[in-house]
């Protein structure tokens, strides 16, 4: 019994370092978020020729306002692991449609700050996200509804008629809705 307790014990302990050896990493288009693990060798391979068209579904956001925007981090986890997976930065499009709870994801740090007594936890999110080509797309019912006009977005926020009407014309544009 003892030797089944230690020879049980030792592949356990062997499981647990090779798991924890792996590791997320970030980049190489967005570095400072978006990580991802490494899938080696998986089964459905990735088209490392095709070009790849997401338009992101943005409307929750944390309750906490110093917190940022795991939906918001999606987008730049989807750059990531796609161009670590061997798809050119090029064959990478990607837009988020904002609207609801997170529209104040979206607005500039002094407006953010104005509001919530802090800068805005995403504006260094978005800038990277914008940076790197991704379309930031603001519903203009939202905007309305919810008080954020559109002097207080951050820079190169577009704003839309709504967001269904963005997400509609994305999506005749071949982009792929991802919603979570």
């Amino acid at each position: 019994m003892g030797t089944r307790y230690i020879s049980a014990l030792l592949i356990a302990l062997s499981i647990s370092l090779n798991l924890s050896a792996q590791k997320k990493s970030k980049g190489p288009i967005i570095k400072e978020y978006g990580a991802v693990w490494a899938i080696e060798q998986p089964d459905f391979k990735v088209d490392t020729t095709k070009t790849f068209r997401a338009v992101f579904d943005i409307m929750n956001s944390p309750e906490s306002h110093d917190k940022v925007n795991a939906s918001i981090e999606t987008a730049a986890r989807f750059l990531n692991m796609h161009a670590q997976s061997g798809v050119p930065a090029e064959n990478l499009k990607a837009a988020l449609v904002v609207h609801n709870q997170a529209s104040k994801d979206i607005i500039s740090d002094t407006a953010y700050q104005k509001r919530y007594g802090t800068a805005n936890p995403n504006s260094e999110l978005i800038k990277a996200l914008q940076h790197a080509g991704v379309d930031i797309i603001f519903c203009g019912q939202s905007s309305n509804a919810r008080g954020f006009p559109k002097e207080d977005l951050m820079e190169g926020v577009q704003l839309s008629l709504s967001a269904m009407t963005a997400l509609i014309h994305l999506q005749d544009q071949e982009y792929r809705l991802i919603k979570f």
